[in-house]
């Protein structure tokens, strides 16, 4: 036994002396580590993603981002991941600089992280791909999203645009930022761009309705400006300058069925159009408009091609408003200076006459009306009806006989905003052909009679229907009916919402018909954030009734110009 095992320890002695031949082997060291990207910078919310690269002891590189381990210097600048699948990757989370190390071994390298505020990464149009109406407009927004996945409104400091002017122009004036008028039929795409970043979408501009006679209404909607006055019907009209293709779109036009004609105040007139003056024997012809609210307008007649819907394009004389023209007339001190002054950018009169002065500004000169203008000097002056501003229906070809007005009915408490049409012409076409109406006879003045009774006192009084005011306007008993206090003054202020009913009657003693109408809190009811109330009510200054804009709601209003005949009679003439 002894002999065997010593010749297997001498067969193991042989075969270690044979082993290995050259000596002793050193193993590669790891001598370096490098950390890239070494100096970035990134947006909060954003991640940046790192590699290393390991030098060793025999000059060779190996990739070792998975195999060490990870770190940051300020983990509230930023956090570096050694997590499977995210390894390496850095993430930000607050404004600063980090040092990001790579660690094997005793080895690190490392690279410097710096984080900034975030940055805009998308922006967001809205509403996306809507259609709207020639002539009406459309308020988009701009949403930004940021690197931190934050959003932001940025309607008001992006910069908008149109791809196609001649379908929809877009506003970039303060107070109407974003909002889009549509000018022509097609599609656009409009933009918003802000720092390099834009967002966009396709807004497409129809006709409306298939037939030509239809003004769409939007009281308190996209027609009229931001932050209008309760229930202010608007309306848009094309102006052109007569004899060519240079045309406008105006909105937030006030639609007035108590006035006669269209004005426009200056300011709302691109100075591409160029409408001739109108004169008269002894200069420029002017004119100074006072309206039942004490507001009045003052500036020159001009010539303007205007078009009314898809109707034919007419031309007419229009008050051009601009206080600034001349000297004003005494009948004028109080002109209002600009659209924000009188809320509006015009108005629109299509109410019971052809022109808004007739034959007593034709015979005399001293009405306080229509002056000539020499200079700054400003005289009374007569003025031919043809050359007074013109009702503008009146000399469209068709559909020249009267207009129906149609909203809908409003619920107690009121709505934010509501659409209707103007219709033009009576009987004229399939869309205003009178069905179920009473014809109340108007007269040479433009008003009929309207009685109420308030606790028990019986009250007859001159009355007319007017799209221009914004509620009903007459005189009632404070105990029954108490004015409210500021913001509303003027108007009334119940405790409670009050049902009450008047009896109209033609101008001529027949027909008669009762109207039955609500009162509300005015304070009340505009505290809501509604902009349209059919409850709202207010004291008259001149004692008669005025049937303003809550009238209209729930009936299809006819309106017969003078003159003028229809199957609901001779004008002029209100039908409901």
């Amino acid at each position: 036994m002894k002999s065997n095992n010593l010749f297997i320890l001498l067969l193991l002695l042989t075969l270690i002396a044979g082993c290995g031949g050259g000596g002793n082997s050193t193993p590669k060291k790891l001598l370096s580590i490098v950390v890239t990207p070494a100096n970035s910078v990134i947006a909060v919310g954003m991640s940046q993603s790192f590699s290393a690269t390991g030098t060793f002891s025999d000059n060779t590189t190996s990739n070792l981002t998975t195999l060490v381990t990870w770190s940051s210097s300020d983990p509230s600048v930023a956090t570096v991941s050694n997590v499977a699948g995210t390894i390496a990757v850095a993430a930000s989370v607050g404004i600063g600089t980090t040092t990001i190390t790579a660690t094997s071994g005793g080895i690190s390298g490392s690279a410097t992280l710096s984080i900034t505020p975030a940055t805009l990464v998308s922006l967001t149009v809205l509403p996306a791909n809507p259609s709207i109406v020639l002539g009406t407009s459309q308020q988009f927004s701009a949403t930004g999203t940021f690197s931190d996945n934050t959003t932001r409104d940025l309607t008001t400091s992006a910069i908008w645009s149109s791809s196609a002017t001649s379908v929809a122009t877009i506003s970039n004036v303060a107070g109407s930022t974003g909002r889009a008028t549509a000018v022509g039929i097609g599609t656009t795409t409009i933009t918003a761009t802000s720092g390099g970043i834009s967002g966009a979408t396709t807004l497409t501009v129809t006709g409306g309705s298939s037939q030509a006679n239809v003004l769409p209404i939007t009281v308190n909607g996209s027609l009229c400006s931001s932050g209008s006055y309760t229930n202010k019907p608007c309306v848009s009209v094309t102006v052109c300058t007569p004899g060519t293709s240079t045309c406008q779109v105006v909105t937030d036009i006030l639609l007035d069925t108590g006035s006669f004609g269209l004005r426009i105040f200056k300011q709302a007139l691109s100075t591409n159009l160029v409408l001739p003056q109108v004169t008269v024997a002894s200069g420029a012809l002017a004119e100074c408009i006072q309206f039942g609210d004490g507001s009045s307008d003052w500036g020159p007649v001009q010539m303007a091609t205007v078009i009314l819907g898809n109707e034919p394009a007419i031309q007419v004389p229009i008050q051009v408003v601009d206080a600034t023209f001349g000297t004003r007339p005494s009948t004028c001190l109080n002109a209002d200076a600009s659209p924000a002054v009188a809320g509006l950018n015009g108005i629109l009169g299509v109410g019971l006459f052809a022109q808004d002065c007739g034959a007593q500004c034709a015979s005399s000169a001293n009405i306080g009306i229509y002056f000539a203008c020499n200079g700054s000097v400003c005289t009374g002056t007569t003025v031919p009806t043809a050359t007074q501003v013109q009702n503008p229906v009146v000399h469209l070809p068709q559909d020249n006989n009267g207009v129906l007005v149609q909203l809908p009915a409003i619920p107690l408490g009121g709505v934010p905003s509501v659409n209707g049409s103007l219709i033009l012409g009576i009987g004229t076409q399939s869309n205003n052909t009178p069905v179920a109406v009473t014809t109340y006879p108007a007269s040479l003045f433009g008003e009929f009679t309207t009685t109420t009774t308030f606790n028990g006192v019986q009250s007859t009084t001159s009355s007319f229907i007017d799209s221009g005011s914004n509620g009903l306007f007459f005189g009632a008993p404070a105990s029954l009916l108490p004015n409210c206090s500021s913001p509303g003054i003027g108007f009334y202020c119940p405790a409670t919402t009050i049902s009450l009913s008047a009896t109209t009657t033609g101008a001529f003693g027949s027909p008669s018909g009762t109207v039955a109408f609500q009162i509300g809190n005015f304070n009340s009811l505009v505290s809501t954030g509604s902009r349209v109330f059919s409850e709202v009510g207010g004291s008259s200054g001149g004692g008669g009734f005025d049937w303003g804009l809550p009238f209209f709601f729930g009936r299809n209003v006819f309106i017969g110009i003078q003159n003028t005949n229809s199957s609901l009679g001779s004008g002029p003439y209100w039908a409901y």
